[in-house]
This record gives structure tokens, sequence and C-alpha cells, in this order.
């Protein structure tokens, strides 16, 4: 059974809470348990629900899976995209996407932990990873806009902007594995560090100058 859509195509208020409550219990229950352990019958307990509510606004744990992840990035893109509209440059544009994601997930550590266990374990019914550098076209595009406006306003120098953009997102990537593994780590200091270098590497020789 699934859930009533409107004839709009909007899921009601209700459905839509619901299923907000559910992905979110289950971000809690993977950082938790892992991955493997976090079965629907887990993520119904930590809900307060039944398995069969679960079911009835998800066709599959996979289903539910695939949602964390769309929901987690579309809630950093709504945090953070406002931040990189309120600056000019395209070097601060970048510096402030670095620092800003990584101050979102510092802020939300247990849906980086969800996201981390999501990406290493769930397979695509071929048995091949679902999530990876083949479904990053979209984030890889929106940072080589980035990049291109540098270019245009003559701040960067002539350069590869999909290596840039691989080459942000990558850093990204290993920031936050780095983080996983040693939890320690100051990771508004790393992502400062990062960010300079990823604009030193595409600023101009000229607008350089001896930095």
């Amino acid at each position: 059974m699934r859930p009533e859509i409107s004839p709009g195509g909007q899921r009601s208020f209700i459905e839509q809470a619901r299923r907000a409550q559910i992905v979110a219990s289950a971000i809690e229950v993977i950082a938790e348990v892992g991955y493997a352990k976090a079965s629907l019958a887990a993520i119904a307990r930590h809900a307060g629900i039944s398995k069969g509510v679960i079911s009835y606004h998800f066709t599959s744990k996979d289903e539910l899976l695939e949602t964390l992840v769309v929901d987690v990035y579309n809630d950093v893109a709504t945090t953070v995209t406002p931040h990189i509209q309120a600056v000019e440059t395209a070097a601060e544009k970048i510096h402030t996407h670095v620092v800003a994601v990584a101050t979102y997930m510092r802020e939300h550590h247990s849906a980086l932990a969800a996201l981390d266990q999501v990406f290493n374990n769930l397979r695509g019914p071929d048995g091949k990873p679902r999530y990876g550098m083949h479904t990053s076209e979209e984030l890889f595009q929106a940072l080589e806009q980035l990049y291109r406006l540098g270019i245009s306003e003559g701040e960067f120098r002539e350069l590869d902007t999909r290596v840039m953009a691989v080459t942000h997102q990558s850093a990204i990537d290993a920031m936050f594995g780095y983080w996983t593994v040693h939890p320690e780590l100051d990771v508004d200091a790393y992502a400062r560090s990062l960010a300079d270098l990823l604009v030193h590497a595409a600023t101009s020789t000229t607008n350089r100058g001896d930095r």
C-alpha cells in the first residue's frame, strides 16, 4: 500500500511529516548501530511506530535509504546556498562552500555518519555501489559554474573546470572520510585550509601575487 498523493502530485502535510520522522529515525539508527543492524524494525522502534507504517510510506529499505540521501543533500543545499549567494567573488564562493558544508556536517554529525554507512554499503540491482562518481554529476556541474565564474571575471587562470570540480568534491568527501576515522579532527580548521588550497590552485598568477 502506498500513501495517497494529491491531484497536484503533492503528499499531504501529515504524510510529509511522517516520512521526515522515519528518515530522521533511520539517520539516528544507522549512525548508532551501522548499516547492517539498522533494520526496518529497529528504525520503527526508534520512531515509536510499527514496521507497517514504514512499509506504508516506503516500498523497501533501499527506497528509505535513497530518500535519506536525497533529503540530507537537499538540506545541505538549502543551508549552504544562501551563504554562497551572500558573497561576491568566485574565490569567496568556493571558500564559503567548503567551510559551510563542513559546518553543516559538524552540526549534523549523525547525518554524516549515516551517509558514510549508506554510501559504503547500499548496492543497486546490479550489485554495484548505489552511490559514487556515477551519481555526482549534478554536484560537479554546480561546482564547475563557480570555477567558470572565476575564469570569466579574470579572477582564475584558464583551467579545466571539470578537473577542479571533481577534485573539489573529492577533497570534501575525503575530509569527511578522514574525520570519521579521526573524530578528534578540528574539521573547521581543516575545511579552511582545504578551501585556501583550492582557491590558491585556481587563482591566476597575476591575482595571486606572491601568495
